[in-house]
Formats: structure tokens, sequence, C-alpha cells
């Protein structure tokens, strides 16, 4: 479930476009809360099992004792990093947080927020003929919440710069 700061924008009407008096005030972030949760809790619970059964078994020797707990602190490291995704809009823009990469992009640069049938994440369709993936809107575990955020951003994108109704 993502957590903007603000109220989320409204359904669409029926040409499939959000109101655009229901966009939420800025700044606002969208995360994937409930996938934040899952991916944090899990890499908290494997390290500490991991750590415990290497520093408990009786027959490792020291280095193998620090391997578990490297191991651990690797499995850690890459479910932070599987929950780092978030999305930053501002009154200039908006800054996609991604899993390794952060990229800043200015109102006008978006042409569409997208979010079809079967799509892991909103993709947002720019000026310059690319198409950014946006991880931070997700809807695998909170459908709901993603759609209603991808419509947030949909609206903040159509008042604030290039993309057309």
């Amino acid at each position: 479930m993502s957590t903007p700061s603000s109220t989320p924008a409204a359904a669409p009407g029926p040409t499939g476009s959000s109101d655009a008096a229901a966009t939420p005030a800025l700044p606002v972030t969208f995360r994937p809360t409930r996938t934040r949760v899952v991916l944090l809790t899990v890499g908290v619970l494997m390290f500490g099992v991991i750590s415990f059964a290497g520093l408990t078994l009786n027959r490792l020797n020291p280095g193998e004792r620090i391997s578990f707990v490297f191991t651990a602190c690797i499995f850690l490291g890459v479910l932070c990093l599987l929950a780092r995704p978030k999305v930053v809009a501002d009154a200039a823009g908006v800054t996609v947080v991604n899993i390794t990469r952060v990229r800043r992009l200015e109102w006008a640069e978006i042409l569409r927020v997208n979010l079809r049938t079967g799509d892991p994440w909103v993709f947002l369709d720019l000026s310059d003929g690319s198409s950014h993936p946006v991880l931070g809107i997700q809807p695998g575990i909170a459908r709901e919440q993603a759609i209603s955020d991808a419509r947030a951003l949909r609206a903040l994108a159509e008042s604030r710069g290039g993309v057309e109704p």
C-alpha cells in the first residue's frame, strides 16, 4: 500500500482521466508501504535466523561464523534495496527512486502516466520518446491503493505539465 502525504485523486470519469480538482497537495510521496513492510520484516527475520544459526552451531570455526553473518547482511541489504522505491512529486517535478537509480523529471517531460492491466508498476511516457518505470507505485499487494496513487500522479501531471487530459 502506498502512503501519499495527502488525499489521493478521485476515480476517473467516463473518459478515463482523473478529476483535476482531486489532485493532492504538493509535495506528496507515493511508496508501496505493504510491500516495504513485508520485505523489511522478512529481511530482519532472515538476518536474525541466519546469524543465530551461524553463531550457535558448535562445529563452525570463527571464519565460518563470520561468513554466516556476512551472508545474512547481504540478504538484508538486497531486501532493503527492493524496499527502496518511491515517487516524490513537488512543484518543480517528480523524483523517481527505483531500486538502484534516482531520476529527477520536470513536469513538462512527462507526457503520460500509465498503469495498464497486468503492468507490474506505473510507466511514465516521456517527451524524449522513452518510457520510464516507476517502481514506487506497484499494484502487487495493494492494487486499489496503487490505482489511486497512479490516478493522483496522473492528475498532478495533467495539471502541472505536458500531459494532455
